[in-house]
């Protein structure tokens, strides 16, 4: 796992140098946080929605980000918009079905997009990801119920049927491209007391995507450094529990996080 966490330093140098334009079509609950943690990373975001101007914006970015977690028929024509551009010109698309299983609209729309699109990475929650290999999974509003159980099995299967790179995000991490899977032990359980870490974490994800073609790498990547900034929030609160408070030093301990601290801290096995 060695090599993999000196890649992963490697990555975190890139977008600092680099500064990757990561394009959101998301939901209007996290669009403002999405937004400053890819700049605490080191990209620069645009959160470009309307379906008159989302192709012109894709052809100016590094990565293209998907969220449906406040969907419409007017943003999921954007998305499909801005998806066939970005296949067409190599962008990489990063897509996080928000709630899938929830609605009837909210799945038939989720399959729709990876039915359209060349998605390079999926980012969900078990139930999410359970839901979309087909596997019964309960979802209750965008919480997933689901557990651990047949997770590395999921990820697999739909890695393999989208050939995309897949992380389930929850207690443990699950990443996975269809041939080889790895797991993730960082994180904190306060990151479930802030509203919306996993749409952060997909847009962490895409800031990586911006500057390598190796996506399951930037999958890994972006995971481990928002389970990581959530453990050093957490040491930074000295016993405090308030949420809000968390939420600033998760964007801090993101600012400020470092190729060392990737190097040290990230706890990965098979």
């Amino acid at each position: 796992m060695e090599q993999y966490k000196k890649s992963l330093a490697g990555l975190l140098s890139a977008v600092k140098e680099q500064k990757p334009l990561v394009h959101h079509i998301t939901n209007f609950v996290t669009a403002n946080d999405c937004a400053n943690v890819v700049l605490a990373l080191g990209g620069s975001p645009v959160m470009a929605d309307d379906k008159n101007e989302v192709e012109e914006m894709v052809t100016q970015a590094s990565s293209l980000v998907l969220n449906i977690g406040t969907l419409r028929n007017e943003s999921l024509t954007s998305m499909i918009l801005a998806g066939r551009k970005a296949n067409e010109l190599g962008i990489p698309v990063i897509f996080d079905p928000v709630g899938v299983g929830a609605t009837q609209f909210r799945t038939k729309s989720a399959r729709e997009i990876l039915e359209e699109i060349k998605v390079s990475v999926l980012r969900g929650n078990m139930s999410e990801v359970k839901v979309l290999s087909g596997i019964y999974a309960k979802t209750r509003g965008v919480d997933s119920t689901a557990d651990f159980r047949g997770g590395q099995e999921a990820a697999l299967s739909l890695a393999q049927k989208y050939n995309c790179t897949v992380a389930i995000t929850g207690e443990k991490d699950i990443i996975s491209d269809g041939s080889k899977t790895i797991l993730v032990e960082n994180g904190h359980e306060m990151l479930t007391r802030v509203t919306g870490t996993g749409c952060m974490a997909t847009s962490l994800v895409g800031t990586y995507c911006g500057v390598t073609g190796d996506y399951f790498l930037c999958a890994l990547a972006g995971i481990v450094t928002m389970g990581l900034s959530g453990e050093k929030a957490s040491q930074e609160m000295r016993g405090i529990t308030e949420a809000g408070t968390f939420k600033v030093k998760l964007f801090d301990s993101i600012a400020n996080f470092t190729p060392d601290d990737l190097m040290e801290g990230a706890r990965l096995y098979v």
